[in-house]
């Protein structure tokens, strides 16, 4: 299976992508004319793949992100969400699940058969207002998810989501499928069962975790799978620093870091400040060194971090600064350094 033309047709590695969790109103509320506007800004400054879910605020993230995109030519960007949740409407749906506050009145299930997979298309076409999506990600099939329920679900998976999406793909309906985890090893045990053309990896490549680089990604290199680097700043951390500037904990994978996680920041951000480096900028622009990355996700809910992370991925970083933290064991010595610099 050779690569996908799509996402190295884009503009440069370098530029972003638009990770839509934030406007399912992540932590916090969201004004709607302001999470419109901000897709909007987001597309007039030159983004041109944007990634949403039915998870992010029980399908406000959808609602919100296919108001703004129907303002522009269908053409001119990439889109993707996800399947493996089923939205049912609820009066008595909670406000607040799983961070996302003043969701919609929908509570979720999952369902990774075949029908399940359908269904949760045609709905997201519905919340989207859009005839077309180009990629479909298998959301959150981890066995830390599922606990017991894993082994079923996984099969459901392969016996349905899968096919139903290569049937998509194979009748031009979407432009390819594959993963949106968190989990190196769900990747790997899939890809022993079935080709991917994409993993949407959240937070699994980057300058806090390099899991994925030993095994995960030379084998999308070696077969052509695309991957997507979802949560560059691992939550937080790579974002804030170790010591974040309001005395908050520093969170790392959606929980407090540990102090094994906070001295290797602390370490980073002592290179960053010798070479004058921004953090946020070494985190955006680190995982794009290894040839599987085609693009980097962050997310943003408001201009100024939007315009920021743009920023932060086109800041001029000197090779010498990744040479210095390879040297001092911050960076894997197997890993790809940006610029080509070995």
């Amino acid at each position: 299976m050779s690569r996908l033309p799509d996402f190295s047709a884009l503009p440069p590695r370098t530029l972003p992508g638009f990770g839509g969790a934030p406007l399912g109103n992540l932590y916090r509320a969201l004004d709607d004319a302001e999470a419109v506007a901000l897709v909007r800004h987001a597309h007039d400054a030159g983004i041109r793949y944007f990634d949403t879910a039915p998870h992010y605020g029980q399908g406000l993230s959808e609602q919100r992100m296919g108001r703004a995109l129907r303002d522009f030519p269908r053409d001119t960007y990439l889109l993707s969400t996800k399947v493996g949740r089923l939205l049912t409407p609820s009066n008595a749906a909670p406000r607040v699940q799983n961070g996302y506050v003043d969701a919609l009145s929908f509570v979720p299930h999952y369902d990774y058969t075949w029908d399940g997979v359908l269904r949760s298309l045609d709905d997201s076409l519905r919340r989207l207002g859009l005839a077309r999506i180009d990629f479909i990600f298998v959301h959150d099939i981890d066995a830390a998810t599922h606990g017991e329920a894993y082994a079923q679900r996984f099969r459901d998976m392969l016996d349905g989501a899968l096919p139903a999406l290569r049937e998509l793909k194979d009748a031009g309906t979407i432009r390819g499928f594959g993963l949106g985890v968190n989990d190196v090893a769900i990747c790997l045990t899939t890809l022993r069962h079935a080709d991917l053309d994409v993993i949407l990896l959240a937070g699994r490549y980057t300058l806090a975790d390099q899991s994925a680089l030993d095994v995960l990604l030379p084998e999308c290199v070696r077969r052509g799978v695309t991957v997507v680097l979802g949560g560059p700043y691992n939550s937080g951390i790579l974002a804030s620093g170790s010591r974040p500037r309001d005395g908050s904990l520093p969170y790392f994978n959606y929980a407090p870091a540990s102090g094994d996680v906070i001295a290797r920041v602390a370490a980073i951000e002592r290179a960053c400040a010798e070479f004058a480096v921004p953090l946020k900028a070494a985190a955006l622009q680190f995982p794009l060194g290894h040839p599987a990355v085609a693009r980097v996700l962050p997310g943003a809910r408001s201009r100024a971090e939007f315009d920021d992370n743009l920023a932060m991925a086109r800041f001029p970083i000197p090779p010498a600064f990744w040479s210095a933290l390879r040297d001092s064991s911050l960076i894997d010595p197997a890993a790809p350094l940006p610029g080509r610099v070995q």
